[in-house]
């Protein structure tokens, strides 16, 4: 199998992070904090079901090990297992770290140069949602920088994105993501109880239409002005993913963040027929045809005079040349011509020949 006939990411979501989900403080609606687990659980299972070789997690640092010391823009973990602590929960984690060795040397060759970890722990921007998804691995975590300046630009987390795909590919392994993330809020700030909601609604909008790539035409002053600077981690996974539609989308606001909650597992539609395809060989005698038909005069008359003949002329036979001495040009296009030759070859024989429009 080819590497890019083999489907690396098999699925993934975009998943929320907030520490109340564990804190539980009373200002906390608890239905609230109840349905985001239940989508999450209900993410994890279906993705589960893909048994993938490896989770691809990716989260940003709360300025907890990469701040101070060293703030690369993208971090893999390589080490044996990952470990954390928060709210009185424990993490531990096996890493695929022989995955996440290649996938640094894949990356290498394709033009990015992520930072590895032996040691990097897990906080709450992993450890909730693989707690509610119900992961136990093997995991190879992506650490995004998200919070301290400057932060890599939407544009080249999508492109991480997608080279991580191709990496995966070229390894033949088979993997979901999970992003975790905002949406709009903005902690330590006198905003924190403000969260952009009609900003948040506007950016899903697209993302539920299966337009991931939307996310990329958002720059650093709008995250920061939205409190959205954690996307940074959803355009990895969107990059990853590629253009599919989401299974499950869900918005649960609370007074400070905009829980989003989309779960991806059903195969990418295929992509359909573009209006204007390529030129495929065995067409390209009947398009050079056409192509004289709409360019020629003297073609044109030599069409009116036999029809068949011009056919035969052009060095077309069987179902093309009836087709065209009939100047069918409805069920020429849909053998995959390219439609603006029969479409300019047509409109010159109407006004010249009087042929009539059969796509009427």
């Amino acid at each position: 199998m080819s590497v890019t006939a083999f489907q690396s990411v098999l699925g993934g979501a975009l998943l929320p992070h907030a520490p109340q989900f564990f804190t539980r403080p009373e200002t906390e609606d608890a239905d609230n904090i109840a349905r985001v687990e239940k989508v999450a659980t209900r993410i994890g299972e279906r993705l589960a079901a893909l048994k993938p070789d490896v989770w691809i997690t990716i989260s940003n640092d709360h300025a907890q090990q990469f701040f101070l010391d060293c703030a690369p823009p993208f971090a893999l973990h390589v080490g044996g297992e990952a470990h954390g602590h928060f709210a009185g929960k424990d993490f531990c984690y096996p890493i695929a770290s022989e995955v996440s060795f290649a996938l640094i040397r894949q990356l290498y060759k394709l033009g990015f140069d992520p930072a590895f970890s032996s040691t990097a722990a897990v906080d709450y921007a992993l450890g909730i949602p693989l707690t509610h998804m119900g992961v136990r691995g093997p995991i190879v975590p992506l650490f995004v920088n998200a919070y301290l300046p400057p932060q890599p630009t939407m544009e080249r987390c999508y492109a991480l994105g997608q080279a991580m795909a191709t990496a995966l590919a070229a390894l033949q392994v088979k993997a979901v993501v999970m992003a975790s993330g905002g949406m709009s809020h903005f902690p330590g700030t006198d905003r924190y109880s403000n969260p952009d909601l009609t900003f948040d609604k506007v950016v899903l909008e697209p993302l539920s239409r299966g337009n991931l790539k939307s996310l990329i035409g958002l720059n650093d002053q709008q995250l920061d002005d939205t409190g959205n600077i954690e996307l940074r981690c959803w355009a990895v996974a969107a990059g990853m993913l590629g253009e599919r539609k989401p299974d499950v989308v869900e918005l649960n606001p609370s007074w400070h963040h905009n829980y989003a909650s989309l779960g991806f597992w059903s195969p990418p539609v295929a992509e359909t027929l573009p209006h204007y395809p390529a030129t495929r060989p065995e067409l390209v005698t009947l398009i050079a045809a056409l192509h004289a038909l709409a360019n020629d005069a003297n073609a044109r008359v030599a069409f009116a005079s036999d029809a068949a003949g011009f056919a035969t002329a052009k060095g077309l036979s069987g179902d093309q040349a009836v087709l065209l001495a009939a100047a069918d040009f409805k069920a020429i296009t849909a053998l995959g011509v390219h439609p603006l030759v029969p479409f300019l070859a047509r409109m010159q024989m109407e006004r010249e020949l009087k042929i009539p429009n059969k796509n009427k």
